[in-house]
């Protein structure tokens, strides 16, 4: 990637959160000019700040993506972007549904057209596996915000607009697992909605590597998905007991707003339209016309694909967990401070 990114601008929406940290330490390892956090709080500023210290192709934009002349001021002279801001959280997108729409939806339709008029080279957007035959608003608003990239992606000559899509990032900030850690260090049980529950998993530096994928390889509208193992939310705090040695006990407290019982990567239809890639699956757009008079019988949908599911891919027994878990940095760092204590 590095010849790509020599002497180049790239600007991360999101840059304080854990996708941004991850992708800011893997464009510090190439010959990029400036790498741009752009995000609305200064506090996360500060610490990001503190933790990229002497940095100096670091530089930090206080904005907002629900602000156009926000977003299009910062993107003056950049040649990429990864779009990672969102409201991410389900209960809250449920309780607060406009601003899951004015951030999710809105906000990347204004780092979209800022994109396009700021002659950004390539624009990849962060989405979710809830974006998959939607149930809660946090699902629909990023499968709005997905629509929009398409359907700019198809029109705009010098952008290209791809998504990738991913599910759970083990341990990024709001997933379970520093919950259930959180838990165990206050000796309470693990609490779990619903024991068969089931969510695709993947590291951070797996999540990192499926974003530098697209922006590498992707066409205008291109979804990029990482093919991704899963395991049901017993298993996992099963597994996380074990390497933890402890046994403070498993709570079922029910399902929280419009959860679903397992998640979608890639439904049936856009898997007629894939590309397999090895760990990856490029899903290109449907861009055929609105003419629907000369379709082929190769637009027909074709009854023996089976959407790609939490439920039905790789299932991880206890031991294949424990492995994965054991290799994320910060499981490590939370074993060590228990061990210490």
């Amino acid at each position: 990637m590095n010849d790509i990114l020599s002497s180049k601008r790239i600007l991360i929406t999101g840059g304080t959160g854990s996708f941004g940290k991850e992708m800011i330490r893997r464009l510090l390892k190439s010959d990029c000019e400036e790498i741009i956090v752009f995000s609305r709080d200064e506090f996360k500023q500060e610490l990001l700040r503190a933790e990229f210290s002497g940095e100096a192709r670091i530089t930090y934009f206080i904005g907002d993506i629900r602000d156009f002349s926000s977003i299009k001021r910062a993107l003056y002279g950049v040649n990429y972007v990864f779009h990672a801001a969102a409201l991410k959280q389900v209960p809250s997108c449920e309780f607060y549904p406009f601003e899951a729409v004015k951030t999710n939806i809105i906000g990347s339709q204004n780092v979209i057209e800022a994109s396009i008029e700021n002659k950004v080279s390539r624009l990849v957007c962060l989405s979710t596996d809830k974006a998959v035959q939607p149930v809660n608003a946090m699902g629909m608003s990023k499968a709005l915000m997905e629509k929009l990239a398409q359907s700019r992606g198809r029109s705009s000559k010098g952008t290209i607009i791809s998504c990738v899509r991913y599910g759970n990032v083990i341990y990024s900030r709001g997933s379970v697992i520093p919950l259930f850690i959180s838990q165990i260090n206050q000796g309470k049980p693990l609490t779990i909605t619903n024991p068969n529950m089931t969510r695709f998993l993947m590291n951070l530096s797996e999540a990192t590597d499926l974003v530098i994928e697209a922006f590498e390889n992707a066409e205008g509208g291109d979804i990029f998905i990482k093919k991704a193992p899963a395991s049901n939310i017993h298993n996992l705090a099963i597994a996380i007991q074990r390497i933890t040695n402890t046994d403070t006990g498993i709570q079922v407290i029910g399902e929280r707003h419009s959860e679903k019982l397992y998640e979608v990567l890639a439904s049936s239809q856009e898997l007629q339209r894939s590309q397999d890639r090895g760990e990856y699956l490029r899903l290109s757009a449907d861009n055929r016309r609105l003419d629907y008079t000369n379709q082929s019988e190769d637009n027909f949908t074709d009854n023996n694909i089976d959407d790609y599911t939490s439920h039905n891919t790789k299932q991880l027994n206890q031991d294949e967990l424990e492995k994965v878990l054991l290799e994320i940095p910060e499981i490590q760092s939370s074993l060590s401070k228990m061990t210490s204590i």
